[in-house]
């Protein structure tokens, strides 16, 4: 007799409770194989596709994309064993089809992994026996020819209220109105579903149909003229009307004044960056020391090492390697605070974090053994994960175990700033722009490459001698880079 298995949401990560259903992956009916991706979800983090520790008959999915599951919420249900007439779950198309043989594989999987569970692993599932718990089975469907059919594919319908399409968009190759639709990035089909635009209903001008972002831009600005308009009209007669605090549960507003307001909902990256940052601001006591530095050796040094052939070294790269150099002076800042035990937890290792803007918000890929790399090494590493958090496809993994953070937000055409520490750290380095500027040098007047430097740090770990030394170190190292040779 078959079992069914209920498979629910893993935690994907370090601290993440909840993930947002993207794109579902496999369809009530289909069969599944032993760690097979069925979802793809979007948590605080990052884009993963989450795979099943059974193997089986899809029975039943929970929630429909655009859907936010808590961590522990059931995804969908499996029917793993053979049938009542012994025949595995899924089988109903005969001996000889392929239908069959990836039923019979998914059912010597599903039992496989019920002995011995799965070999992919995510945190909190396919490491452990699968649970021994049991639910009935619905009815076989009737035979045909002798033959058992599967289970209708269940789908989920669009909730009233959802936005159509609007008018006006771009003509192209319509999505089919089964399957996934398809879309040039994961960013794309967010923008979408943050507009409450149905992509099933819009054409794409891509090649064989893609959705691009201009299609679903155009289609945003052709709704929201519509929405104007209509707006206008059934908002007119009851401007000067006054809401009351208890229909509005806030403060009293007009409903012109209401028109006017928008509110973003606090989830998903945006979400989590909000707590990390009030949690830092609650219980961190930072403070924060800089200094104007001279980086024109500094430049020279890149400049010369990228004449001499090979890759290219970026600015950051040898910032990060000044950093690293630091924190073997000063390890007080490569710390963090244990408050339930009331310790200082010290790190031997290096996992450097950086600062990176992305079309989703800020995040902070994780640099691992940042401290054993050299320039060329952490210039390649910068770059392969700058351009996963532009994509979308960091790992929960990528994103946390950070010790210190190095932010240059000189990227964004800025001196200074006092940065927020990133929780759990306990230090971070931030650096401005590199611009000419007068300096006095060798005692006259000169115009210099000048770059301004600050450390925002817990006084917890450290009192501001070691901050003040830290700094100090990493602007003599950015005048004379000959200082790093000491140790090299």
């Amino acid at each position: 007799m078959a079992q069914v298995l209920e498979f629910k949401l893993p935690d994907l990560g370090e601290g993440l409770t909840e993930a947002e259903i993207v794109r579902w992956l496999v369809e009530v009916g289909d069969v599944v194989a032993v760690d097979q991706p069925v979802v793809e979800v979007e948590t605080a983090k990052a884009m993963v596709e989450v795979p099943c520790p059974y193997g089986g008959v899809v029975t039943a999915r929970f929630g429909a994309e655009g859907t936010e599951l808590p961590v522990g919420a059931p995804l969908l249900t499996v029917a793993v064993g053979e049938t009542a007439d012994g025949r595995p779950a899924g089988d109903g198309s005969g001996a000889g089809t392929a239908a069959a043989d990836g039923a019979r594989d998914g059912a010597s999987g599903g039992r496989e992994s019920a002995a011995e569970g799965s070999g992919n692993v995510l945190v909190g599932y396919g490491t452990s026996q699968a649970p021994a718990r049991r639910r009935r089975v619905r009815p076989a469907a009737p035979a045909v020819n002798g033959r058992s059919r599967a289970p209708e594919p269940v789908r989920e319908t669009r909730p009233a209220g959802t936005p159509q399409a609007a008018p006006g968009a771009r003509t192209g190759r319509t999505a089919p109105a089964d399957g996934p639709v398809p879309v040039i990035s994961p960013l794309v089909r967010r923008l979408a579903r943050e507009n409450g635009l149905d992509l099933r209903k819009l054409a794409g001008s891509g090649p064989d149909g893609l959705i691009l972002r201009a299609d679903v831009e155009h289609a945003l600005r052709a709704a929201g003229t519509q929405d104007r308009t209509e707006t206008t009209a059934a908002t007119a007669p009851a401007a000067t009307t006054p809401a009351t605090p208890a229909a509005t549960g806030g403060p009293a507003r007009s409903t012109a004044g209401a028109a006017s307001v928008t509110r973003v909902p606090l989830k998903g990256i945006r979400g989590a960056v909000a707590d990390k940052l009030s949690r830092s601001r609650t219980e961190i006591p930072d403070a924060t020391c800089w200094v104007d530095a001279d980086a024109t050796e500094l430049m020279r040094t890149r400049a010369a090492m990228n004449a001499a052939g090979g890759p290219k070294i970026s600015v950051l790269a040898l910032l990060a390697r000044i950093c690293t150099a630091a924190l073997a002076r000063f390890p007080e800042l490569n710390a963090s605070v244990d408050t339930g035990a009331r310790e200082i937890v010290r790190y031997a290792d290096v996992h450097l974090g950086f600062a990176a803007q992305t079309e989703r918000g800020l995040v902070v890929p994780v640099v691992r053994d940042a401290h054993t790399r050299d320039a060329e090494s952490l210039t390649a590493e910068f770059a392969r994960l700058t351009e996963a958090a532009r994509a979308g496809t960091l790992t929960p993994a990528e994103l946390t175990g950070g010790t210190f953070t190095l932010n240059n937000y000189g990227v964004f055409g800025v001196d200074g700033s006092t940065p927020i520490i990133n929780h759990p750290e306990a230090a971070m380095l931030g650096v401005g722009r590199i611009v000419p500027k007068p300096w006095v040098h060798e005692g006259e007047l000169a115009v210099r490459q000048v770059v301004q430097l600050s450390l925002t740090f817990d006084h917890r770990v450290c009192d501001g001698g070691t901050a003040g030394g830290f700094l100090r170190y990493v602007a003599d190292c950015v005048e004379q880079p000959a200082v790093l040779l000491r140790r090299v």
